[in-house]
C-alpha cells in the first residue's frame, strides 16, 4: 500500500483556445492562446483496498491498462508518474466539460488535472516546469509532436505567449471586444493536419516556410493589437491568419462556409482555432450583443455549440 496519509487526490484544469499561431508554433514561431475557465476538467483519484487501477470517464470505464487507443496517453502518464512508487490500487475519475477533438485542449486538460490529482494524493510539491514536462508525456501519445502550447494554457490562469523551445510567458490583454468560440460539430484532425503541413514543407519548402513565417509575423502583430485595444486591426489579423491556414491545407469546407457567413454578418474577423480539419473556429465581435447574435446565427447554421469570451482583463 502507498505510504500516504491521504485517501483522495483532487486536480482541476480548463479548456483553451489558440487565438493565433496554430501550426506555425510547431516550427518555432510565436502563438497566443487563451484559457477558457468556464469549461472545466476535474480528476479525482481514490485509494482502493485492492490493487486494481480503474479509470472512470465519459468515454471508457475499466482497468487503466486496457484503455482504448485514443486514451493511451492517460495510462502512459499515470504509469510514468508511479514508476518509482510501490504499486497500489485506485479509482481515477475524470469528468470534463470539454468536447474532444475540437482544438480546445481536451487531452492536455485531462493530463493536467490527473497530474495535479496524483501529486495531491502523494503529497508531493508540483512546480510548473514539472507539471508541463509530465503533461508532455501524455501529449506525445496523442499528438506525436506537441508544441506544448495546449498544456501551458490549460495549466494557466492567464493568456500565454509561446515560442517553442524558447519561451512560455504570460501576456496582458486589454481589448474592448469579445470572442465567439463555435464548435463546428466536426471532430478536428490535429495529427492529420500536422502531417499535412509537414508534407507540404517537404514538397514545397519555400512556399510553405513562407506561410509559416507569415503566421508568426501575424502573431507579433496580434500581440500589439491586443495591448493597444486595436479591435479592427485584430480582426484583420485574424482574417489574414485564416487565409494562411487555408493555404496550408488545414481548414475545412464547413468551417470555411461558417466563417464567410460570420464575416457577412458583422464579425470583425474569424478563423479556425486549434489543429484544424474541423474542430472550432472563433469570431471577433465589438460588443457582447453582437457576440450573442453571431453565436446564435452560427448555431442556426450548423455549429453545435458556442461560448462567448470577453477579451478585457476584468471580464466585463
Amino acid at each position: 500500500m502507498i505510504s500516504t496519509q491521504k485517501k483522495t487526490g483532487i486536480g482541476n484544469s480548463h479548456a483553451k483556445i489558440i487565438l493565433i499561431g496554430e501550426h506555425a508554433v510547431v516550427y518555432q514561431q510565436p502563438a497566443i492562446a487563451l484559457p477558457l475557465k468556464t469549461l472545466q476538467t476535474k480528476a479525482k483519484i481514490t485509494l482502493r483496498p485492492d490493487e486494481q487501477q480503474i479509470l472512470v470517464s465519459q468515454y471508457y470505464t475499466g482497468p487503466l491498462n486496457s484503455v482504448p487507443h485514443f486514451m493511451r496517453g492517460i495510462s502512459h502518464l499515470v504509469s510514468y508518474i508511479l514508476k518509482d512508487k510501490t504499486s497500489f490500487g485506485f479509482t481515477l475519475e475524470v469528468v470534463s466539460d470539454l468536447p474532444i477533438e475540437r482544438g480546445m485542449g481536451s487531452s492536455a486538460s485531462v493530463a493536467i488535472a490527473i497530474i495535479r490529482a496524483l501529486y495531491d494524493l502523494l503529497g508531493l510539491p508540483l512546480d510548473q516546469a514539472t507539471l508541463l514536462s509530465l503533461a508532455n508525456v501524455a501529449e506525445k501519445d496523442t499528438h506525436k509532436n506537441p508544441s506544448g502550447l495546449d498544456a501551458a494554457t490549460t495549466a494557466s490562469d492567464t493568456p500565454i505567449w509561446m515560442i517553442r523551445d524558447e519561451m512560455i510567458d504570460t501576456i496582458p490583454i486589454n481589448l474592448s471586444a469579445y470572442l465567439v468560440i463555435c464548435d463546428s460539430g466536426i471532430k478536428g484532425q490535429t495529427s492529420e493536419a500536422i502531417a499535412e503541413v509537414k508534407r507540404r514543407l517537404e514538397l514545397f519548402p519555400t512556399k510553405t516556410s513562407s506561410l509559416i513565417t507569415s503566421l508568426g509575423e501575424l502573431s507579433y502583430r496580434a500581440r500589439k493589437q491586443l495591448a493597444g485595444n486595436d479591435v479592427v486591426g485584430l480582426g484583420q489579423t485574424l482574417d489574414a491568419a485564416q487565409e494562411k491556414l487555408a493555404q496550408l491545407g488545414v481548414s475545412d469546407p464547413k468551417v470555411d462556409t461558417l466563417i464567410k457567413l460570420a464575416k457577412k454578418s458583422g464579425a470583425l474577423g474569424a478563423k479556425l482555432t486549434g489543429g484544424g480539419r474541423g474542430g472550432c473556429f472563433i469570431c471577433l465581435a465589438k460588443t457582447k450583443n453582437a457576440a450573442r447574435k453571431l453565436a446564435s446565427l452560427m448555431c442556426q447554421n450548423g455549429a453545435i455549440s458556442s461560448w462567448i469570451e470577453p477579451l478585457n482583463e476584468n471580464g466585463a
